[in-house]
């Protein structure tokens, strides 16, 4: 993932108001804040309205950045505030748990799947929604902690400031969303493990059917680099206990939508 690079002089730039300067912290950071949103939140407008939100609060607190800590990390306070508060991301919490996710994983599971068209693009976006939905399992504190620590790859010590917790206290939530993760997904996930009854190929004719993957729609696979074929080969490539980890990390990265960037820009405009 891009790391957060805005220079402290385009900062201090910004706070005295100046137009160019302002776009550029937009710029900065306005694809890690709808990263971490979309890993967060998965819904793709929910995400993008979660995004704009801590966006126009990154513009308007820049004033009350003093410098103690890295902008960065300043940042990425100011979304995770948000995302812990807001209440209209509480109100659509889906209350998702493992066990009823692995339920309807393996719900409908086809051994031998007739081919369907755009099959490789379709295999490819249930693996990548399947991937990004799994999170939604793990309580909102345990997967901020699993995002910025093993997606975002933040170190420890940001993510803990981040989160305004105990380095110790940190390490333990990441420790707790890494075993979830991992047991999850070894027992259900067939990329990750051998035994586990679903595979993307199994799974798609009831995916399909359900609605949760539309033919001709690739919202969360768009800009892949890697197709379901070579995810699978890299995953099988390393060690069980990275395993999951590739797997998450295998999630392309997209950039915040562009709409987003057009309407601050405009709140940035004088009238």
């Amino acid at each position: 993932m891009t790391a957060i690079t805005v220079s402290s002089e385009q900062v201090a730039a910004a706070q005295e108001g100046d137009r160019e300067a302002l776009e550029d912290v937009l710029s900065g950071v306005q694809d890690q804040i709808h990263q971490l949103a979309r890993r967060i939140l998965v819904n793709p407008d929910d995400a993008s309205e979660a995004t704009q939100e801590i966006l126009i609060l990154v513009l308007t607190k820049l004033s009350t950045f003093r410098g103690d800590s890295a902008f960065s990390t300043w940042v990425y306070r100011v979304a995770v505030r948000y995302l812990l508060s807001a209440r209209n991301i509480r109100d659509r919490d889906l209350g998702l748990t493992f066990d009823a996710f692995a339920a309807d994983l393996e719900t409908g599971l086809v051994a031998d799947p007739p081919a369907a068209p755009d099959e490789a693009l379709l295999v490819n976006e249930l693996r990548v929604s399947c991937t990004m939905a799994m999170l939604l399992c793990l309580s909102l504190e345990l997967r901020l902690a699993y995002v910025l620590g093993d997606i975002l790859e933040l170190e420890h010590g940001e993510a803990s400031e981040i989160l305004e917790l105990t380095p110790a206290t940190y390490r333990k939530r990441l420790s707790r969303a890494r075993s979830d993760v991992m047991g999850f997904t070894s027992s259900h996930c067939g990329l990750v493990g051998s035994s586990a009854k679903c595979l993307c190929p199994r799974r798609l004719p009831a995916a399909i059917k359900a609605g949760r993957i539309i033919p001709g729609q690739a919202p969360n696979s768009a800009g892949a680099r890697e197709n379901f074929a070579q995810v699978r080969e890299r995953i099988g490539a390393v060690i069980d206990s990275l395993k999951a980890f590739e797997l998450q990390r295998a999630v392309p990265e997209q950039r915040c939508p562009a709409e987003i960037r057009t309407k601050l820009i405009e709140i940035l405009s004088p009238a």
